[in-house]
């Protein structure tokens, strides 16, 4: 690490200018290290906290098998009794509520879950799902669960401290707001290590802050690829971003197709379907509806909603989002038992297809155990990026405080033929995801008016006090000497 001597005092108080208009890299790089430090910095707690959240949350699936193994597992018994049964021994132990869905035994010694809605004490959002043996009809428990993945209290909790901190819409800014700046770090990241020389991304040998770099650099490549998944597929269901991508969907034609709840069909073209569910022995009941969706080549695991009302359809639904993913669903008259719509996974959009692979995969369902691994390996790197960022600035500061910040007036040093694209580009980028845009508006304009509050200061005290001061108030302009450049 060297430096060089002041320039004199005028020259102090001035912003730092290149002597020579330079291009292409040698203009971008002060740049990407400055925004790559500041964002850092500034996002790193946000991103600390979601990759312990994230963390817990790839371990919760595990967790959840052993925690709920009396409610969700059986002995194998010789034949399993017919799923009216099933609902009619939950509907026994738990009369109150409605029936919202029935998710039948998916696999051999597992249970079946009826799903009930309105009941007091539980969040509307949630069901009350009861754990029926398929077998002997006995009812093994009943718990809180949520959402299409069917999460018990465990995942749960931990699913809605990832997303929102447990803090509703509100906390989802903070998730949203980590997602759509994690992308821009890594990216910024990325072109910094691969643009040193080689020599310079050495780890073995190394100490120091050198080997604090080396180590932050060299994980932080191995794993861009990972961290900018995550960034894109956590954006694609966020608050603001999410409504976007969403709108951006709808207007190319490529939204999730479901089948119509109406019993006369015709496909839906959004998310959901079915309604919140009724009477779940409507019309024909619900063995002729599964063995009407079983005709369809609706195999397991299914989910059997049914009819909101009496213009309604049941609906029969393939729920397996582990590869290969089964997402077939069918509608079923109540009336006669005769399916009146059908949609297939291989008729998906080609972006409905990616977007329900991609939050598969970043929930850690797509390839069971390995994915939920690769997601641990991946949170625990974002960790220690965090912690080793955080040292190298205070290694900076030789040890004893943390270092000075990227000076200010690297922007200075694009050319026009380079910055307005850039610019350009940044602010469509910003308006899209806006948790990106107004915060580095924001961060741009409280940097304008600190750099323009100090340049100020450091005339007024060069006038006072003349040059001796001067040079020593106008020397730490953006908090770094005038004039210096350190080896980074």
């Amino acid at each position: 690490m060297t430096t060089t001597p002041s320039t004199t005092t005028d020259e102090a108080l001035r912003p730092p200018a290149p002597a020579r208009q330079g291009t292409g890299w040698s203009t971008l790089r002060p740049l990407v290290l400055r925004l790559h430090f500041y964002a850092g910095v500034v996002v790193a707690p946000f991103l600390l906290v979601a990759a312990l959240t994230g963390l817990l949350y790839a371990v919760s699936f595990q967790a959840e098998k052993i925690v709920y193994g009396y409610e969700l597992t059986v002995p194998v018994g010789d034949r399993e009794l017919p799923i009216s049964e099933q609902v009619a021994a939950a509907r026994k132990a738990h009369p109150e509520g409605t029936v919202s869905a029935v998710r039948p035994s998916p696999e051999a010694g597992a249970t079946t879950r009826v799903m009930l809605s309105g009941i007091a004490g539980v969040d509307p959002n949630h069901t009350l799902a009861v754990f029926v043996d398929p077998y002997t009809g006995e009812v093994r428990g009943a718990l809180e669960q949520y959402g299409s993945s069917g999460a018990l209290p465990l995942r749960t909790w931990i699913d809605e401290f990832h997303r929102d901190l447990h803090l509703g819409e509100t906390g989802r800014l903070y998730s949203e707001f980590a997602a759509s700046w994690l992308w821009v770090i890594t990216g910024g990241g990325l072109v910094l290590w691969f643009s040193r020389r080689r020599a310079l991304r050495r780890i073995r040998g190394t100490s120091g802050r050198r080997r604090t770099l080396g180590l932050h650099g060299g994980i932080g490549a191995w794993a861009a690829v990972g961290f900018l998944f995550l960034s894109a597929t956590g954006l694609t269901w966020s608050t603001y971003t999410g409504a976007n991508i969403a709108d951006l969907r709808t207007s190319l034609g490529q939204e999730t197709p479901a089948v119509s709840a109406a019993a006369g069909g015709e496909h839906a073209e959004h998310e959901t379907a079915g309604g919140t569910g009724g009477d779940a022995a409507h019309g024909v009941g619900l063995d002729r509806v599964l063995a009407a969706a079983r005709a369809e080549r609706l195999d397991n695991p299914v989910e059997i909603v049914p009819p909101a009302d009496a213009d309604s359809a049941y609906v029969v639904k393939q729920i397996q989002r582990s590869w290969p993913e089964k997402q077939d669903a069918v509608a079923v008259d109540p009336a006669t038992g005769q399916v009146t719509d059908v949609v297939r996974w291989a008729d998906f959009p080609v972006l409905a297809k990616l977007s329900r692979w991609g939050i598969d995969l970043h929930t850690g369902s797509l390839f069971g155990l390995p994915n939920q691994i690769a997601l641990m390996l991946l949170a625990a790197s974002l960790i220690l990026l965090i912690l080793w960022g955080y040292r190298m600035w205070w290694q900076r500061g030789r040890g004893s405080s943390f270092g000075r910040p990227i000076p200010r007036g690297a922007w200075q040093q694009v050319p026009p033929y380079i910055l307005v694209p850039l610019m350009a580009s940044t602010a469509a980028v910003g308006y899209f995801v806006p948790l990106l845009g107004l915060p580095l508006a924001a961060f741009l304009a409280v940097d304008i008016v600190l750099g323009e509050l100090a340049h100020r200061r450091g005339r007024r005290k060069a006038g006072a006090g003349g040059a001796g001061e001067a040079g020593k108030a106008g020397g730490v302009e953006g908090g770094e000497p005038a004039g210096a450049t350190r080896t980074q």
